[in-house]
This record gives structure tokens, sequence and C-alpha cells, in this order.
């Protein structure tokens, strides 16, 4: 079927495959019986990245239809034609990706509030024409109009505001230049080889952002607890500054939580001479307002046991942050918060993660676990798929010597290495300089056709509080026409976006 067995696989015990070989063995018995449509809660639980991106290939190329139920909003939008959320206890469906139906989301309820206030602004003025004029005789028959116009208007209630995350890391200030320096670090539980890791060296410094990415059962949770100093390495040696005050968030569905106790006494126990107040105010942070706090951890979810996981690691005063799979269990808006705070946190901080999403948007240095090495990549995410991309273990040592990138600095001629990225990168501007005018161009175009729809929404409001109905009924007909046209260049931006990344990837040595 594909799904990426040998021979030997067949052989061994189903209890010894990995979280990604686990699921595909789910989804080979979920195919053994022909199905024309899949239903998926939360497939990529558990999975790591490489997984994740093999079932992102798979559901690309199935030829019926899909419906998945996910929080990792990088993999929706790489497999999805259409986003179903629930916002305000309301079923919305739209035809692209979770970035439009946010907007969309905005859009309505921006509208929904200028509906309001001008509601409101025409009830009052209705309101003070019939206070007015009620003991007015010969206005006795337009003030009870006026009362039968009210009542018939009724009233548009004001949202009420969503219980989202909102935090900040309790950071404070460093000023060196370098944090923590690893020098040829190996560890093993046993103390002996083969080691888990091995000759490893890391230079962390003030302000980096570094992501922890690979294979599951390779080592990056160990590598986040020797950074964080719960295991000590075999050998080699970590100098830390002294002035490092480190927070260490240990992965939600492996850390020790009392079960017996509440919210806001677990967090007391990890910070006993805080003020109750404070503690409030961060439960309050993590979505346990007032009496949620006293909710036992025992009868909490697993995104729950995240966010108190979270509120622990919040309260530390710290410059440098260890966090290993923060996003876990946590759903899409919890994450976006993670993202924002992490990427405005002043310290350093190094994240265990396999969300490509918060790959693009965190990463400044990556720790790469690969076959058997853990390599540092002094970039950022996006540099490294084009540079080396996730990919058998033969096809990364042929880059790997091709360009170069895994070398330190000192190892390579750095002026030949410049031009040959200059030539690499002018032979992919003329294949793929086309396309990147095109899609420049058509998200051009929809940023102009959305900001003449924003005004023709405006228009429609304000025309609907003056009850004009031929401007009603014109403004409706060219806001279809426009829809359509917006829907017709997101159709086109998919297809140019679609083939140029098939040419990037032609091009990709």
């Amino acid at each position: 079927m594909g799904l990426g067995f040998t021979e030997d696989d067949f052989k061994k015990s189903p209890g010894v495959f990995s979280g990604g070989y686990q699921m595909r063995i789910n989804l080979a018995k979920v195919l053994v019986s022909e199905p024309n449509m899949l239903l998926l809660d939360e497939p990529t639980n558990f999975l790591d990245i490489i997984s994740i991106r093999w079932l992102e290939g798979f559901l690309r190329n199935w030829k019926s239809e899909f419906i998945i139920v996910s929080h990792d909003r990088n993999f929706i939008d790489s497999v999805t034609t259409h986003i179903v959320g629930i916002n305000r206890c309301k079923i919305r469906k739209i035809k692209g990706d979770t970035g439009k139906y946010y907007s969309l989301i905005d859009k309505d309820e921006e509208i929904h509030e200028k509906r309001r206030v001008n509601e409101e602004k025409k009830r009052k003025q209705i309101e003070e024409y019939v206070n007015t004029f009620r003991a007015k005789a010969r206005r006795a028959k337009s003030v009870q109009s006026s009362i039968k116009q009210l009542d018939r208007m009724g009233r548009i209630e004001k949202l009420e505001s969503i219980r989202t995350l909102s935090f900040s890391f309790n950071s404070v200030p460093f000023r060196a230049p370098v944090m923590m320096e690893t020098t040829d670090i190996s560890f093993s539980y046993s103390g002996e080889e083969p080691y888990i890791i091995k000759d490893f060296s890391l230079l962390v410094e003030r302000g980096d952002k570094i992501c922890i990415a690979g294979a599951n059962g390779k080592g990056k949770t160990t590598l986040a607890k020797v950074l964080a100093g719960v295991k000590e390495p075999v050998k080699g040696t970590i100098r830390v500054n002294p002035q490092v005050m480190m927070s260490y968030y240990e992965q939600g569905n492996t850390a020790k939580l009392h079960n017996d106790i509440t919210i806001e006494d677990e967090i007391l126990l990890s910070h006993p001479g805080k003020h109750k107040t404070d503690v409030r105010n961060i439960c309050g942070a993590m979505m346990f307002p007032g009496d949620d706090a006293l909710k036992k951890i025992s009868v909490l979810s697993g995104g729950e046991r995240s966010r108190v996981l979270l509120a622990k690691t919040l309260l530390k005063p710290s410059n440098l942050l260890i966090l290993d799979e923060p996003t876990h269990h946590l759903d899409m808006e919890s994450c976006s918060a993670l993202f924002d705070a992490v990427t405005r946190y002043d310290g350093a901080a190094i994240v265990v993660t396999h969300d490509e999403y918060f790959l693009h948007k965190v990463a400044t240095k990556l720790i790469i676990f690969l076959e058997k090495r853990v390599v540092v990549f002094p970039g950022n995410y996006s540099e490294f798929l084009d540079q080396i991309g996730w990919a058998s273990k033969d096809v990364l040592d042929a880059r790997e010597k091709a360009r170069g990138v895994m070398k330190s600095p000192a190892s390579g001629n750095k002026k030949e290495e410049r031009k040959r990225r200059a030539r690499e990168l002018a032979a992919r501007r003329e294949k793929l300089g086309p396309f990147e005018k095109r899609i420049a161009k058509l998200e051009e175009d929809i940023v102009a056709s959305e900001k003449e729809d924003k005004i023709l929404t405006d228009e429609l409001v304000k025309s609907s509080g003056e009850q004009n109905a031929k401007a009603i009924i014109q403004l409706s007909k060219d806001l279809k026409e426009l829809k359509v046209k917006i829907d017709s260049l997101y159709d086109e931006l998919d297809g140019v976006v679609t083939e140029y990344e098939k040419i990037k990837k032609e091009v990709e040595i």
C-alpha cells in the first residue's frame, strides 16, 4: 500500500514500533477495508516531524474525501481544501486555509460591531424623538409609529470576549553575549556506549531561539534534559554563565503532577513564596478563572494539564527557557499565544517541537536529529528546508558533501562557499522568478480586492442603517460578484503555488 513498511518490519511485533509506525499500522488497518472516505481525529498527535510529513504526502495523494480534526495549523493548511471551524457555538465552512478562515471571522465580528453601533445610534435617536414629542398631540401618530419601529428593531447584542491564552514569560535581563556552551558532550542512560548523544557541541547566545527537531526515539527529550541540567553528560563539558536563570518545561504527558490537589495548590507547591493573588492571576491567564482554579488535577484533560505546566513555568523568573513539546495537547489558539510569547521573550529559548508552523515562526537556529547524528544548523527553518530538507540519510549525506552546510565555519573555504551559494541562488531565481512574480501579483490583487470588499461592506452597513433599499440591492450584487472574483484569485494562487513548489523541488541540489 505504499505505507513505508519494509519486509523486515512485517516480522516485528507491533509493540516495538514508534508513534509514526503505530500511526501507519492503524492507517493500514483502515485502508484494508477499502474506504471511500477517511475521518482522522488528531492524527499528528505523538508523531515526529518526519512521520507528519509522510502523512501529509499520503493525504495529498488520497483520491477520495477526508475530514481531519487537528490543532496543527501547518498540517491542516498543507492537506485540506476547506476549513470547518466552530466559533461562538456556530459552525462555519469556508474554502481556503486557516489564515483565510480567521480573517473572515475577524471581518464578520468587525461588521457585527459596526452594525451594533449604528443600530444603537439609530435607536437612541428614535428614543430621543419619542421622549421629546410624546406629549405633543399633533405628533401622536408619528410618535406611535416610532415606538412600533423600536419594537421591530430588536437589539444586536455586543459580542462577549472569547477566553484565550494571553501571556508572557517572566524574563529577567541578561547582558553577556554567551549564555551556555557545550563541548563534545556524550550521553547514554547506561553511562556506556552506544551513546544517544555523542560529541555534541552547541553555543547558546543571548536572544537565540533554538528549535530541536527530528525523528522520535532519537534523543530530543534526552538532550533537553541534559541541557536543562536534569541529566549529567557522561563525557564533555557544559559551561553555563552564572547570570543564567533557567526555566524548564517538561513534556506534558510525562511531567509529574499531583492528582489529588487543586490547580492553585499545584502551582503554589512549585512556588511556595508566591502570593495567592499572583497564582490566581496566572490561573486566569491560563484560562482557569475563578473557581476553575480549584479543580483537581485528576479531572483535567491533556490540554489543561499542559496549561498548568505552562503556568508553573511562567511564574519562574528566567532568561533561558528550555521547553519540551510545549504545543502538545494545546488547541490552535493556545499554540498561537505560545508562539507569540516565545518570540517576544527577551531571553534565549531552546524548544523541542515537531510543529512546523512553530519552527517557521520561532526558530533562528536548529538542532536536527538525523539517523545517527545530531547537528546544529545555523539558520532558520526556511533556510534549512531550502538547503537540506527532510530526506533519507543517503540524500542528506550527498547534500552535506555538496553544500558543506553542516561544517563549522572554520572547516571550509568561506569565499568558495559564498560563490557556490550565489551560483545556486542565480539558477533558482531563473526558474522560480516568473512564478514568484505571478504569486506576488496575485497576492497584490487579492489584497486590493479584499480592501474593496471591506469598503463595500462598510457602505452596505451604512445603507442598512439608512434603510436605503436601492443601495442595499446594488451593494449586495457588487459584493457577491467581488466574492466570486476573490475565490477565483485564491484558486489561481493555489495552482501557481503548487506548480512553484513542484519546480522548487526539481531545482534543489
